[in-house]
C-alpha cells in the first residue's frame, strides 16, 4: 500500500491567505526550514494506479497538480481520473470544499457517516455533484469496508472507521448560543485505519481529536504508522499569537504538548511511526529550527509536510 500525505496544513493552509503572525511571514519569504503547506489530506493507494483521497481540502486542484499520480494518464481517455473515491472524516470545510472542484461529471465515491452526509444533503451546493455519478456510501463504524469506486469495483483499500472526540463544524454551531457545548463523541469526527486488502500495513490517519481517551489508546497499540491532529503546539497558541480568540479545544483540537496533551497522552502507547497532520500557520513546529520541532522530534514524532511518501 502506498500513501502520500498531499496536505499536512490545518484550514487555510499555511501560510494562510490573511495571516501575517511570524510563522506566516517566514513562509513567504521563503525562510529556510519554513516551508508552505496545502489544507490536510492524503492520498492512499493498493496498487499504485488508482487512489483514493482522504479528505478534499479547498487545495484540492493545487495538491492534484503537484501529484502526478493523481493526474490522468497520458494514454487515458480525454476525461478521466485516477481518483476512486473521498473518503470524508468530519464535515470542516478544509475537508469538504474540495468536493465542489471535483464537479465535472467525474465518476467516484463518497464514503462518510450519517452525519457529514446530512451535512452535504443539507447544502444543495453539493447536489452539483450528480448522485447518480458520484454516490454517496455511509461509511459504518462497526464494520471493516471494502472502498470501491463509483461502480462498485473494489480499490484494493479497506477501512475500519471510529468516532474520536471532536466537534461538530464550525458552520453547524447555533451562534444564537455562544455558551452551547458544540462538543460530539458520535461520529462527526471520525478517525480511519487504512488498510490494503491483505491487511498487512495499516496506517491510522487521525486529522482531528479533542482528546485523548482510553478508548483510542487501545485502538492505536501496535499501529505501524499513525498520522494524527497537529493542530496547535499549546491550547491557547491562537490566542497568544493575537490571531484569534478559541483555544485548541474549543476548535475541537487537542495540543501537542502538555500534561493532557497528545505527545503526553501517548508516550506509552506502541505505536512504530508518528507524524502530526494538520498543522495551524501558528503552530511553531513549522518552523524547523525552532525549539519546538526539536521537541517534537526528540519525543519520536515527525512533522509532517506536503509530498511525503510512505509504503507499507
Amino acid at each position: 500500500m502506498l500513501v502520500k500525505i498531499i496536505g499536512s496544513a490545518a484550514g487555510g493552509g499555511f501560510p494562510q491567505w490573511n495571516c501575517n503572525y511570524r510563522l506566516s511571514r517566514a513562509a513567504r519569504s521563503g525562510m529556510r526550514g519554513v516551508q508552505p503547506r496545502t489544507q490536510s489530506s492524503i492520498a492512499a493507494s493498493a496498487e499504485g494506479t488508482g487512489w483514493v483521497l482522504f479528505n478534499a481540502s479547498p487545495d484540492i486542484r493545487q495538491q492534484i497538480a503537484q501529484t502526478p499520480e493523481l493526474q490522468p494518464l497520458a494514454n487515458a481517455p480525454p476525461r478521466s481520473t485516477p481518483i476512486r473515491a473521498v473518503v470524508l472524516t468530519n464535515a470542516d470545510i478544509d475537508h469538504i470544499a474540495g468536493l465542489l472542484s471535483l464537479r465535472e461529471r467525474q465518476p467516484f465515491a463518497i464514503y462518510a457517516t450519517p452525519q457529514v452526509l446530512a451535512a452535504l444533503e443539507a447544502n444543495s451546493i453539493f447536489n452539483i455533484l450528480d448522485p447518480a455519478i458520484v454516490p454517496r456510501r455511509i461509511l459504518a463504524s462497526t464494520d471493516e469496508l471494502a472502498i470501491c469506486d463509483a461502480g462498485g469495483r473494489e480499490t484494493g483499500l479497506v477501512v475500519d472507521s471510529f468516532p474520536v472526540p471532536g466537534k461538530i463544524a464550525l458552520y453547524l454551531e447555533q451562534r444564537s448560543d455562544p455558551g452551547a457545548d458544540f462538543s460530539s463523541d458520535t461520529g462527526d469526527t471520525i478517525g480511519i485505519r487504512v488498510s490494503g486488502a491483505d491487511a498487512r500495513g495499516a496506517v491510522f490517519y487521525v486529522p482531528g481529536c479533542a482528546r485523548i481517551d482510553a478508548a483510542l489508546r487501545t485502538r492505536l497499540a501496535n499501529a505501524a504508522c499513525l498520522m494524527f491532529d497537529g493542530t496547535v503546539y499549546t491550547d491557547d497558541e491562537m490566542i497568544t499569537a493575537r490571531v484569534g480568540q478559541k483555544t485548541g479545544a474549543r476548535m475541537g483540537h487537542i495540543a501537542m504538548s502538555g500534561e493532557a496533551g497528545s505527545i503526553a497522552g501517548l508516550a506509552d502507547v506502541k505505536i512504530a511511526r508518528r507524524i502530526f497532520v494538520h498543522i495551524n500557520n501558528t503552530n511553531p513546529v513549522l518552523d524547523e529550527n525552532s525549539a519546538e520541532h526539536a521537541a517534537v522530534k526528540a519525543a519520536g514524532w515527525e512533522v509532517a509536510s506536503d509530498g511525503m511518501e510512505l509504503e507499507f
